[in-house]
């Protein structure tokens, strides 16, 4: 029997952890033991966990990563892990290193840093494995890379790699020692192959796995939208985070409102931008029109029943929530950034748009406004989309 060991960040509701779950599903345990191990410990995911799979977490909070409380019980955790095998002392020459590197792109990026330290400061692992997989950029890489014996190591990568604010520096060229790295997109591989060009012949696509026929059953569920309103719906969902720029969205909600464009936005997600998008909702003037519902369990019946699915943010590497939204032939409109334009063919099976107020708005209105080819582009969208199953191959052969 093979002995796989998977690692993440935390097992909080995004999509990297959402796909991470429909990955371990595909591994039978009469033909493997396969560990996880979730590096801040802290997650609503955990749940959905298979009974099969090893959770060596000794101390784990089920609390979601963007709720109030689970924000404090996170910041507690990343507090006392500061200290834990003198993590945060013995990372001071890289800290400062890294800091000066920063500076001369202009952009601090904190948390970089943070996963460094709270790798350090992970649990002991006693056992080797036939596979290791870092599920995660970060954290969860470094963790694979200094602190997992392995056979074979193996990480993925979710996000544009420049654009979130990685470097060679900040991973202490880390990939060079992975036996395969894979990417969730062609854009992003890409990306990673400009930095990491010695590693472009063991960087390979790997593509979100994703449960259609859940997706399907879920959204037949009696929940969804509870209001009584009767124009039209617009759905996000996604994390309340800067990536997603959501700010751009509320400034196009004003546009549609003074237009006299009958529509409502909500979005399904929590994050540290709530107080802050709330604020600017408010002074809008937009408490009715652009609506905050939080992070739900079940978003699927609220993708059923809207008019349009907007994803405008500054960039992706593959979203599960496009996918999603696909399964269920939404139209969809998306902005035209690394990964959004890989998921959706403009004029085919959806839109893509700049990512400003006035071209998404306009962009919204004219979908509004033509029933026929939202249809098309609904149906396009299903055609489209696949679970893309023999990406499993690429590990299953490997190990």
């Amino acid at each position: 029997m093979k002995r796989i060991l998977f690692v993440i960040n935390t097992l909080g509701g995004a999509g990297a952890e959402k796909a991470l779950l429909e990955l371990l599903k595909r591994f039978t345990p009469d033909r493997y033991e396969v560990d996880l191990y979730v590096l801040l410990g802290q997650g609503e995911l955990i749940s959905q966990v298979p009974d099969y799979v090893n959770i060596l977490n000794r101390d784990y909070t089920a609390e979601s990563v963007l709720s109030a409380e689970g924000k404090k019980e996170l910041n507690r955790k990343v507090l006392r892990r500061l200290f834990i095998h003198r993590a945060l002392l013995k990372n001071i020459p890289y800290l400062i290193k890294n800091t000066f590197s920063m500076l001369g792109r202009k952009k601090i990026y904190p948390d970089k840093f943070l996963w460094r330290i709270m790798s350090d400061s992970g649990m002991k692992l006693n056992k080797s494995y036939d596979m290791a997989v870092a599920y995660l950029e970060g954290g969860a890489t470094y963790f694979v890379h200094d602190h997992v014996k392995a056979r074979k190591k193996f990480t993925f990568l979710h996000v544009d790699y420049k654009y979130a604010g990685y470097s060679r520096g900040l991973d202490r060229d880390c990939y060079l020692d992975f036996d395969r790295i894979f990417t969730v997109s062609g854009e992003v591989k890409s990306v990673f192959d400009s930095v990491y060009p010695e590693c472009r012949n063991k960087t390979f696509i790997f593509h979100n796995l994703i449960d259609r026929e859940e997706i399907y059953r879920k959204s037949e569920l009696p929940s969804g939208f509870s209001d009584t309103y009767t124009g039209k719906r617009i759905l996000t969902v996604g994390r309340l985070t800067a990536q997603k720029a959501y700010e751009v969205a509320v400034d196009a909600m004003k546009l549609l409102k003074d237009q006299g464009i009958k529509a409502r936005w909500y979005v399904l997600g929590e994050g540290e931008l709530r107080n802050k998008l709330q604020q600017k909702i408010d002074s809008l003037g937009l408490k009715e029109d652009f609506l905050l519902l939080g992070a739900k369990e079940n978003p699927y019946p609220y993708y059923k029943q809207c008019d349009l699915y907007v994803h405008a943010t500054r960039f992706e590497g593959k979203s599960i929530a496009i996918q999603e939204a696909q399964v269920l032939g939404c139209t969809i409109l998306v902005s035209d950034c690394s990964g959004n334009r890989e998921q959706v063919e403009n004029g085919t099976d959806g839109i893509l748009c700049q990512l400003s107020p006035e071209d998404i708005s306009r962009k919204i209105a004219e979908l509004l406004g033509n029933e026929e080819k939202c249809r098309e582009y609904g149906k396009k969208a299903t055609v489209r989309i696949s679970d893309e199953q023999g990406d499993i191959l690429k590990l299953f052969e490997i190990v």
